[in-house]
């Protein structure tokens, strides 16, 4: 079967109904065994368009979740998972019948309940910093535990006293006008036939032009 009619057959449940489809809805779509639906999707898989649990369901198609990571985001009539802080904020630009999305999530820092109104248009306002924990090289040895430290602090007091709690190293702090700036155009093509994904120069390039820089993503 076509893998690619299978990638947006996930894609367009998730970005409608707010969850993927499971493997027996896909071979009932499709009119095939089950079995040809799970090859598909680990074929989708292994080059990195989707990311299954250890029993082959959809757990993330990318800025799809579906588990929660710590971020909601609610548009007007549908809610998704947010897959981090990154996803969550791309998620207005990809799906362009949604004038704007309300990105809820807590401080891991000190839990305090943050919310913001996440248009196309500009950056929402705040003085909240992102924490990237996971460098970009190996953020695909475990993307779910990734996505789940990509989040959103009140400030680096916070991300600071979360690091000592926890043990971590420090990884990369970025503002909300870059992270908006970050999540504006990288899933740009998702929902459309035939996506690709960027090149590592382009994606170098991407990065750069957004104000990223430096090893942490494999940028000299």
């Amino acid at each position: 079967m076509d893998t690619e009619d299978v990638r947006l057959a996930v894609y367009d449940t998730f970005a409608h109904q707010g969850l993927p489809p499971s493997t027996a809805e896909l071979a009932d779509r499709f009119g095939v065994p089950a079995g040809a639906v799970d090859e598909a999707l680990r074929v989708l898989a292994s080059a990195r368009h989707l990311v299954l649990d250890d029993a082959g369901a959809v757990v993330m198609a990318h800025p799809f979740s579906a588990v929660p990571l710590g971020f909601s985001v609610m548009g007007a009539s549908t809610l998704w998972w947010g897959g981090c802080a990154w996803d969550s904020f791309a998620m207005v630009h990809l799906l362009r019948w949604e004038p704007e999305v309300l990105v809820a999530t807590r401080c891991p820092g000190c839990a305090r309940p943050h919310a913001w109104n996440v248009t196309r248009d500009a950056p929402p306002p705040g003085d909240q910093v992102a924490h990237f924990l996971i460098p970009s090289a190996r953020m695909w040895d475990d993307v779910v535990h990734t996505c789940g430290h990509q989040r959103i602090f009140c400030a680096e007091g916070c991300v600071d006293d979360w690091l000592a709690r926890t043990g971590n190293t420090r990884g990369y702090v970025m503002d909300l006008p870059t992270l908006w700036r970050f999540a504006s155009d990288w899933y740009t093509g998702r929902l459309d036939r035939g996506y690709t994904r960027r090149e590592p120069s382009a994606a170098a390039d991407y990065l750069r032009s957004v104000g990223l820089s430096g090893p942490f993503w494999g940028l000299s």
